[in-house]
């Protein structure tokens, strides 16, 4: 038995194997072998939504696909690929993506079907971008699926429960460059009181907090485009917030070094070096850590926070740090944010998940009933509850069915969801 593990290390995988094929006619000759299998991206799933006990299948030896297309508004890119390996790419080719995560290391295919964002208020999700995709089922059939199509909504964010996304057609734009400010010591009401202001005051605007005091936060990290950035050393709204610009680089766990983080203090750089936190070059964030996140919607997201708030003194001892965020509405099936501009509050755990786990049911129980978790991380919600917060699930469930009639790429994770 192949013995293989998540990026943080928090999971062992049941598979019997682990399979890298290196053109499509061999991705489609380990389907045909018949039996469980699943699809591998980057591995940075903190739960078992990529685990199976039959075959795990990873893309990242499939050729490489990078074409930009004439109108130069779209380029098609290998699933597999990660976005740090195409963002560059895009950079010198004078164009650019909407929005990238805070980690670059995430694989392209395994993104988008988890729902996995960036941040802005007016930005959508990483899944927002893409245009078209291809997917090779478990049958070995090729289906591609475009904008506009009757199930492209649903099959974007697919959880892996439709087959191998072999290629995606992302959206882009003219390249532009971003200026990075970070804000120290801000004060919690003075945030919840001006919320909306304060998301949008950047492009993309994160908040930090260790939890271990409840009248300030950490940082505010604010993401700008240049040149239309303005000068933030001393806003008004940051003078109100009663926070000061670090006089130095930041990691967002404090005392780590920010050797891996992308450069700040408003120096203006491309949006490929700035939109994620992280430098692809370096291991992200703490490495060995736990991840959980739910988005609710921009309605209740004061409430949210006020309840995360509540709990500071259960959740600091756990944290290593929370990021409080913002999501564009869309209209993807499964994704977070569906029909509703979304407010994500991500909690990066210490490496105790058994603690982790004990936790979340007290966390779950105080945020609003419109929570979404993150599909990737953990979460211990009840499936029946998850399901009633989608209003597409059962158009969901029958695209399931159709793309994988005989449930090969049903694993235990999405036996809980029931599917």
């Amino acid at each position: 038995m192949t013995i293989e593990r998540n990026w943080a290390g928090n999971l062992t995988y049941s598979a019997t194997s682990v399979e890298h094929p290196a053109s499509i006619e061999e991705l489609k000759a380990l389907l045909a072998q018949g039996g469980a299998v699943r699809i591998l991206g980057s591995r940075h799933c903190f739960n078992d939504i990529a685990d199976t006990d039959g075959v795990l299948i990873a893309l990242d030896r499939l050729p490489v696909v990078f074409e930009i297309n004439d109108a130069r508004d779209a380029v098609r890119v290998s699933g597999g690929l990660r976005y740090g390996d195409i963002a560059p790419r895009l950079g010198a080719e004078g164009l650019a993506l909407a929005n990238l995560a805070s980690l670059p290391h995430i694989s392209i295919a395994g993104a988008v079907a988890t729902g996995t964002h960036g941040s802005g208020d007016v930005t959508g999700s990483l899944a927002t971008a893409v245009r078209a995709l291809t997917i090779i089922t478990p049958a070995g059939e090729t289906r591609t699926l475009s904008r506009g199509d009757a199930d492209f909504d649903g099959a974007v964010v697919s959880l892996g429960a439709l087959g191998a996304v072999v290629d995606v057609t992302l959206d882009v734009e003219p390249t532009y460059y971003v200026a990075q400010h970070v804000f120290e010591h801000p004060s919690w009401d003075a945030i919840l009181a001006d919320f909306d202001e304060v998301t949008g005051i950047g492009t993309s605007v994160s908040i930090f907090s260790t939890w271990t005091r409840t009248d300030i936060a950490d940082q505010i990290w604010v993401k700008q485009r240049h040149p239309e950035a303005h000068e933030l050393v001393r806003d008004d709204l940051f003078e109100r917030l009663g926070a000061e610009p670090a006089a130095s680089k930041r990691h967002p766990i404090l005392g780590v070094d920010p050797v891996a983080c992308t450069e700040q203090l408003g120096e203006p750089g491309p949006w490929f070096e700035r939109l994620a936190h992280f430098k692809l070059e370096f291991t992200p964030s703490a490495g060995a850590e736990i991840q959980s996140e739910y988005l609710v919607p921009r309605a209740d997201a004061v409430a949210a926070i006020q309840a995360v708030r509540t709990l500071a003194g259960q959740i600091a001892p756990l944290l290593l740090v929370n990021e409080i965020r913002t999501v564009a509405a869309d209209q993807l099936w499964l994704s977070s944010s569906h029909d509703t501009d979304a407010v994500g509050i991500h909690f990066t755990w210490k490496p105790d998940e058994a603690a982790v786990r004990e936790f979340l049911p007290t966390l779950e129980a105080l945020l609003p009933a419109t929570a979404r978790p993150h599909w990737g991380k953990v979460f211990t919600l009840d499936a029946a509850e998850v399901r009633s917060r989608y209003q597409r699930w059962d158009d969901f469930a029958a695209l399931a069915a159709r793309f994988d009639p005989e449930r090969r790429l049903v694993n235990p994770y999405l036996e809980r969801l029931g599917l």
